[in-house]
C-alpha cells in the first residue's frame, strides 16, 4: 500500500511538473527555419538550450517553414494550435509577403487572424516585425513597417519591431543572399526576442 501511495505520488509530481511546463510555438518563415544552416544552428534551437540551461520546464516547436507567407501561416496555425496547445506563439512572418510585394492590407488581416486565433485557444503571443530594403520603394516600406506597429497596438500584444535589428545589412551577419542571416547573427535574434519572451514565459 505504501508502495502503491509513493508511486502515485512521484506520478502526481511528475503531471503536476508537465502540466505546469510552457509549450512555445514558433510560427515562421526561413528566418526562423534556420536557412542555410543546421537546424541546431539557429535561433529557435538556441532558445530551446537558453530555457533548459536556466532549468526551467519550457517545450520549444519550431514550425517555421521557409518561403512562408502570412496567408500560409494563418492556414496552418489552426491545427498547430490543436496539437500542440501552445502558452506562447511567436509569430515570426511577412519578410516573404513583402519581398514578393503583396498586400500589406492582406497582410494585416492575415496576422490579425493569427493573433485572435492564439488567444482564443489562450495562448499569449509575440509579434517578431520586419522591416524592407528601401529598394521596395518608400510607400510601400512605410505601409509595410506600419502594419507590424498598428497591430502590436490595437491587439495589446508583446512586440519587436524589427527582429532583424543589428543583424540586417551588418557584414557577417548576413548569407551572400543578402537575405538570410548567418550562424554569427543567431545569437543576436535570440537576444532581439529574449526581453520580449521571456516576459511572457
Amino acid at each position: 500500500m505504501r508502495a502503491w501511495l509513493k508511486g502515485g505520488v512521484v506520478a502526481l509530481l511528475f503531471w503536476a511538473q508537465g502540466a505546469l511546463a510552457d509549450t512555445v510555438l514558433v510560427v515562421g518563415d526561413s528566418i526562423s527555419a534556420a536557412f542555410g544552416l543546421e537546424t541546431s544552428q539557429g535561433w529557435v534551437q538556441l532558445l530551446q538550450q537558453r530555457l533548459d540551461r536556466e532549468g526551467g520546464e519550457h517545450r520549444v516547436v519550431n514550425a517555421s517553414i521557409s518561403g512562408d507567407t502570412t496567408a500560409g501561416g494563418l492556414s496552418r496555425l489552426p491545427g498547430l494550435l490543436a496539437e500542440h496547445r501552445p502558452d506562447v506563439v511567436v509569430i515570426e512572418l511577412g519578410g516573404n509577403d513583402g519581398l514578393r510585394g503583396l498586400s500589406p492590407v492582406q497582410m494585416k488581416q492575415n496576422l490579425a487572424a493569427m493573433i485572435d486565433r492564439s488567444h482564443e485557444a489562450g495562448a499569449r503571443v509575440l509579434l517578431l516585425g520586419m522591416r524592407m530594403p528601401p529598394n521596395l520603394g518608400e510607400r510601400y516600406v512605410q505601409a509595410f513597417a506600419k502594419v507590424f506597429d498598428s497591430l502590436a497596438e490595437e491587439k495589446d500584444v508583446a512586440y519587436v519591431p524589427f527582429f532583424l535589428e543589428g543583424v540586417g545589412g551588418v557584414p557577417g551577419m548576413m548569407q551572400s543572399d543578402r537575405v538570410h542571416p548567418t550562424a554569427e547573427a543567431q545569437q543576436r535574434l535570440l537576444d532581439n526576442a529574449w526581453e520580449q519572451l521571456e516576459a511572457l514565459l
